[in-house]
């Protein structure tokens, strides 16, 4: 019986070990192979706050930023040795299951060999859509279907205290005799109480994206949830949740005081959904004199010129604007809410505050056409962009085109792909019709290449460059982009290369002081 094999953790503390592996690219993706490998290398800030709850309870914590590190199967395995966990944590996201699995299952092998019996917990969005089916592999015992606030604290005093009954854990996803179960989770979860993510655990000067232009980079989630409806968005009529501006403001003192950031990107869905929250933030921000330059996501239709200037005095350089289409009829069918015209008159306020603009852009919605898809890289030329991300309309998990797909092809293709039974393939799109998935690829690779192929959109980036590290990453992404297969593989990949160097010695000074 598998409560039988719970080893007792009475009268000391639990050790968790949180890995965070490295992934490849994958087909189904929604992003373009070179548009992904040069994304950027982003702290896991899931597992940073999962750490900081069970530190706040009393708990040994660390986290193997593999990915980042560049760490081995093996290498990470001989760090957990030395620090003998109780329990191995990892984030379960969907697309990369089969992966995040494989890491799991041969680091609960190798500790298994080395006379330890760790269990192994899994979190994140996946456990939210496919509990049960993430629990049906026998290299998992539990998971956190929802926030980790509630339910990784209970967990690990119920292992500490040797109890074999976990009823009472909420929110938890665990294994009793031959069952999954999945726990009821009544408590309300405040984001504002969450402690601050433990950054500590984690090597900040090396995390990057394609922006990026100071170091030490970071990133910040400052609300939960998003009050819109978007079809393609996983996010979309959740409940917002924010924190308040006390609380980010003191997240963002620790930042730039104790880990040496200088720039952060906030990955709010939707930054500026209240507005006066926004107005004290930067005002806490300028009384504080942070030397922090910042970005975040927003909506065209929630912001307003004295917002975005006050939001560039308080250091906002750059905002992604989720713009999608060229065609009003199309965001009304995406459930965006918005009117295309208030697009060039925020990005002018924005671009007069001096803050820089970059839209994302959605291709192969229903209906869409080689023409419907000039009209818009025409449009985002237009709105002179100084940024663009083309990405693929993609049916992601618990949204309504996820449902539509289903409905369609009468299964679900990523409740098989994490049972293991389905492979990495282009998913189906039954809202489109007029273009198949070689014909998307290769549109959104030319909406790239004709939007920045430019001379003077060239000329004016690389006058812009404040490094030959940047210039050389830009240079590199654009060369990657242009001269890539028209169909890659996902073989060989390896994400945000440009830091190899820095990384290496790093690796060597952090396996030094782990093991």
């Amino acid at each position: 019986m598998i409560l039988t094999t719970i080893p007792s953790f009475r009268r000391r503390k639990v050790k968790l070990a949180l890995v965070f592996n490295p992934f490849s690219y994958k087909l189904h993706e929604e992003n373009l192979r070179p548009i992904q490998r040069y994304f950027g290398l982003f702290p896991p800030l899931s597992l940073a706050w999962v750490a900081s709850i069970a530190r706040r309870a009393g708990h040994d914590v660390i986290i193997v930023d593999a990915r980042t590190l560049r760490l081995s199967m093996a290498e990470t395995a001989e760090v957990l040795k030395r620090f003998r966990p109780d329990v191995i944590g990892a984030m379960m996201t969907t697309y990369m299951f089969p992966e995040t699995l494989e890491w799991l299952s041969f680091l609960r092998g190798e500790l298994h060999a080395a006379g330890m019996r760790p269990k192994v917990l899994v979190g994140g969005y996946n456990l939210r859509v496919y509990p049960r089916e993430s629990l049906a592999h026998p290299d998992v015992d539990f998971g956190c279907e929802g926030h980790a606030y509630y339910t990784v604290p209970e967990l690990l005093k119920a292992l500490e205290e040797g109890r074999s009954d976990l009823s009472g854990v909420p929110g938890l996803v665990w294994k009793r005799d031959a069952s999954v179960v999945v726990n009821p989770h009544p408590q309300r979860i405040v984001f504002d109480d969450f402690p601050l993510p433990a950054r500590d655990l984690l090597p900040n000067d090396l995390y990057a994206e394609f922006p990026t232009r100071r170091r030490n980079f970071t990133v910040m989630v400052t609300s939960l949830g998003c009050p819109h409806r978007c079809v393609f968005c996983e996010a979309g009529g959740c409940e917002y949740n924010p924190r308040s501006p006390a609380t980010v403001l003191a997240e963002m003192k620790e930042c730039a005081q104790r880990h040496g950031v200088r720039e952060i990107d906030i990955f709010d869905y939707q930054f500026t959904a209240d507005r006066a929250r926004v107005r004290d933030i930067c005002r806490g921000m300028l009384e504080s004199k942070l030397d922090i330059e910042w970005a975040c996501r927003s909506r065209v239709d929630a912001v307003d010129p004295d917002l975005l200037r006050l939001m560039a005095s308080a250091g906002c350089r750059r905002i992604y604007w989720g713009i999608e289409h060229s065609s009003q009829i199309v965001l009304d069918g995406l459930g965006k809410g918005m009117r295309l015209e208030a697009a060039a008159e925020t990005l002018r306020s924005a671009r007069s505050a001096g803050i820089e603009n970059l839209g994302f852009f959605l291709v192969g919605t229903p209906g869409e056409t080689r023409e419907s898809v000039a009209r818009t890289v025409a449009f985002a030329q237009d709105l002179d962009l100084d940024y663009v991300q083309f990405s693929k309309l993609l049916a992601k998990p618990m949204t309504p085109l996820w449902r539509q797909m289903t409905a369609s092809t009468g299964r679900d293709y990523w409740r098989d792909w994490v049972l293991g039974k389905e492979t990495d393939r282009d998913l189906p799109r039954p809202w489109l019709t007029t273009l198949c998935a070689e014909e998307l690829d290769a549109l959104v690779r030319q909406a790239y290449l004709t939007f920045h192929s430019r001379p003077g959109f060239l000329l004016q980036h690389v006058l812009r460059c404040r490094s030959l590290t940047e210039l050389f990453r830009k240079v590199a992404a654009y060369a990657s982009l242009r001269f890539s297969p028209d169909r890659p593989g996902t073989e060989g990949f390896q994400a945000y290369p440009e830091n190899i160097v820095k990384v290496a010695l790093r690796k060597w000074a952090w396996l030094r002081r782990h093991g």
